[in-house]
């Protein structure tokens, strides 16, 4: 169980953080209105954990405008959707070896 706990990607155990890439893991990007009325957040907390997670490499943020307002998008990297399929992969396996828990 210790190996499988291992794998649990520290940066991707908050919740927001998980939101974040669970949604670029489905869509090819997501702007920050997007992201913020999807996961019910305030603007500074959002921008916190973006850049927690553009800090990891795990997501590429693009600033740009449109028409005159300003529009930040958000694609998850490679490096990104790997680290969520490993995070994601270790807690299957932590559910389907139930059985480290009654030994």
């Amino acid at each position: 169980m210790k190996n499988i706990l291992q794998h649990i990607n520290k940066t991707l155990e908050h919740r927001i953080r998980l939101g974040i890439m669970s949604i670029l893991m489905v869509n090819e990007h997501a702007d920050f209105g997007t992201l913020k009325e999807l996961l019910g957040v305030t603007d500074g907390n959002l921008s916190n954990h973006t850049k927690a997670l553009e800090t990891e490499h795990y997501i590429m943020i693009e600033k740009q405008f449109i028409g005159n307002r300003p529009n930040t998008r958000y694609t998850a990297t490679k490096d990104g959707r790997k680290a969520f399929r490993d995070h994601i992969a270790a807690f299957e396996k932590l559910i389907h070896n139930e059985h480290y828990f009654f030994t």
